[in-house]
């Protein structure tokens, strides 16, 4: 079901962190609480970037309702927000999230980070949740046809400016990590059944910059998690070295790892049932993976004895990009818990270091196939 459009008017505080907002022109449309409308500063991101086909997540709850704001299609073009969305002197857009602040209802990080939106006939946004076609889709899919596209492409030059220099756990997998783009599946309760995972709320694709202190360099790795039930002891993300190491390897990647401030692209295209994706970066070998996505075998092509047989063939999956932040302050025994520190004051923690920051330079979005009814 649609909301019904409204203009919001406020100033979201975290800390000493505001939005610079006002209430003029009409009123707009989208699936968030959080949706506002605003005056047009002088220079905000959607101005550079085509943003058209994106909303945006931020570590902040404007409406006091404790979960993080999302601003909607429409609105994301005339948003910026102070410290966490902005365009740099460069004219590149930045997105930093501390290691505590709002988050989503399905997660313990903090982020400032895209998600990728579809427009019906009318240019109006999708409303995501039960509608297929607020989502893109596999080709081997049983309703191929329900869903607004067939796989896409998102393409990115980035670079990452800072992760969090201060972890309770170094040793756990998303300790000094941040997350620059994904691939995620929709979390739909309705659809949890025994069938394929269904509406578990995966991700196909993470693509992790991670860094320890102590390095002049860190490693660019992606992640392909396992199609399983949140509580499965197997759900977790198989990772694949690009530049440097992957999850757990604490080793210095040296000349072959990628420093703080060093531009690197990456290339995700989703063609039929294949993720094919591609990573380049000055001075680096250009390295290239695929992987089939409707079936358990891995990026090697090895059967993977573990993941769901279909792999993410019934899912409903869409991209995303930006900063998320893999220091989660939460201390639990599970590997996903690294227990950074944060205060939730936004100067303290980024003179303390416990914050994430990622620059894109380049930012793409194309459609995938549509297939008629």
């Amino acid at each position: 079901m649609k909301t019904t459009p409204k203009i919001i008017c406020l100033t979201a505080v975290l800390a000493s962190a505001s939005i610079t907002s006002a209430c003029s022109g009409p009123a707009p449309t989208g699936n968030n609480h959080a949706e506002r409308a605003s005056t047009p500063p002088d220079n905000v991101p959607a101005q550079v970037f085509d943003l058209s086909r994106w909303s945006i997540t931020v570590p902040l709850h404007g409406d006091g309702d404790n979960r993080a704001d999302t601003i909607g299609a429409h609105a994301l073009q005339h948003y910026q927000l102070a410290h966490f969305f902005y365009l740099d002197d460069n004219q590149h857009m930045v997105f930093a999230s501390p290691n505590k602040a709002i988050t989503s209802p399905n997660s313990t990080n903090t982020r400032s980070e895209l998600r990728q939106e579809f427009l019906d006939a009318q240019g109006q946004q999708v409303i995501s949740g039960d509608s297929r076609k607020g989502y893109f889709a596999l080709a081997s899919n049983p309703q191929p046809e329900a869903f607004a596209e067939i796989g896409g492409t998102l393409s990115a030059t980035l670079r990452v400016d800072h992760v969090s220099l201060n972890v309770g756990y170094p040793q756990k997998p998303p300790a000094y990590s941040v997350v620059v783009g994904q691939i995620h599946a929709a979390k739909v309760d309705a659809l949890q059944t025994d069938e394929a995972g269904l509406g578990w709320g995966n991700e196909p694709l993470k693509i992790f910059y991670k860094k320890f202190p102590g390095h002049a360099t860190g490693s660019v790795f992606w992640a392909y998690e396992r199609n399983l039930p949140k509580d499965d002891p197997h759900r977790t993300g198989i990772d694949y070295p690009v530049w440097g190491n992957g999850w757990e390897n604490a080793a210095d990647p040296g000349t072959q790892g990628i420093a703080l401030g060093e531009s690197f692209s990456y290339t995700v295209k989703v063609d039929g049932d294949v993720m094919h994706l591609a990573f380049s970066a000055k001075n680096h070998p250009t390295v290239k993976h695929q992987i089939n996505l409707a079936d358990n075998k891995d990026a090697n092509g090895h059967p993977d004895e573990h993941d769901d047989p279909l792999g993410y063939k019934n899912d409903w999956l869409f991209f995303k990009a930006g900063a998320y932040n893999q220091c989660s302050t939460k201390d639990a025994p599970s590997f996903r818990y690294p227990a950074c520190p944060g205060t939730g004051n936004w100067e303290e923690d980024e003179a303390a270091g416990n914050y994430t920051r990622v620059t894109f330079s380049h930012l793409s979005l194309h459609p995938g196939e549509t297939i008629s009814d």
